[in-house]
Order: structure tokens, then C-alpha cells, then sequence
């Protein structure tokens, strides 16, 4: 167990700095927070969270399997050419012994002020969002 955990705490202590370090920042930054709430299954349970974006940084905390809860910090990327695509990576850390979780998906702006997306977390399993940009 302490192995893990070890190896847990490397992994994110290497990971976490790059993530900052990718995420770059448009002068055209959204000034509002955009929230977004999600509905995701893994091993048969239901999963939620519920998470905000400036920035290009987010945060969502999430309720998982086994009455697991957490919360994930997020790096968005701009794509070149294709604005209204955001993908995004992120680490987290949930109770009940679940530990370190990793997630990544994307999210899509298809009209002014709605945002889908779709992902995947290590604990919450895959995910459908909706949100609300301002």
C-alpha cells in the first residue's frame, strides 16, 4: 500500500507541473467562471460532479464509486484552429481509499452560451457535461 501511494505522489509531482505548464492562456480569456455539471457510471454506479472554468484552469468535485468524493484540478488547451474544442487533463484525490485519480476528456462550444463535453475519469468512469458559459 505504501508503495503505491509512493508511486501515486511521484507520478503526480511530475504530471502536475506540466499540466501548469501546457495550459496556455488566451488575451481573450473568458473573464466569468463557465460551470458545468456531469452524470457518469463505472462498475454499474452512477457517478456526479459538478466543476467551473476560468482561464483555462478548472475544478470539479465529484461524488464516485463506493461514496467516494473528491476533487480534480483541470488544465484546458486552446486547439489552433478550432475554437469551440477544448480538450482537458486532469489529477484529483477521492476518499475511501481510492486515492489519486486521473481524467481527461473534452468539451465542445456549439452555440453562444452552451457548453457539452464528454470524458473519462480513473474513478467516476466515463461522463456526459452540460454548462453554461456567460
Amino acid at each position: 500500500m505504501k508503495t503505491s501511494i509512493l508511486k501515486n505522489t511521484i507520478f503526480c509531482a511530475i504530471f502536475a507541473p506540466v499540466l501548469v505548464a501546457l495550459a496556455t492562456e488566451q488575451a481573450t480569456a473568458q473573464l466569468l467562471p463557465q460551470p458545468w455539471v456531469s452524470v457518469g457510471g463505472r462498475e454499474g454506479e452512477t457517478t456526479f460532479s459538478a466543476g467551473v472554468r476560468a482561464f483555462n484552469l478548472g475544478l470539479e468535485f465529484g461524488l464516485g464509486t463506493d461514496d467516494s468524493t473528491g476533487v480534480d484540478g483541470l488544465a484546458f488547451f486552446n486547439l489552433p484552429f478550432l475554437n469551440q474544442i477544448s480538450p482537458y487533463l486532469g489529477l484529483g484525490f477521492y476518499s475511501e481509499d481510492e486515492g489519486v485519480a486521473v481524467s481527461g476528456g473534452v468539451q465542445l462550444n456549439p452555440g453562444k452560451n452552451l457548453v457539452i463535453g464528454v470524458g473519462y475519469h480513473s474513478i467516476r468512469g466515463l461522463n456526459g457535461q452540460v454548462g453554461l458559459r456567460f
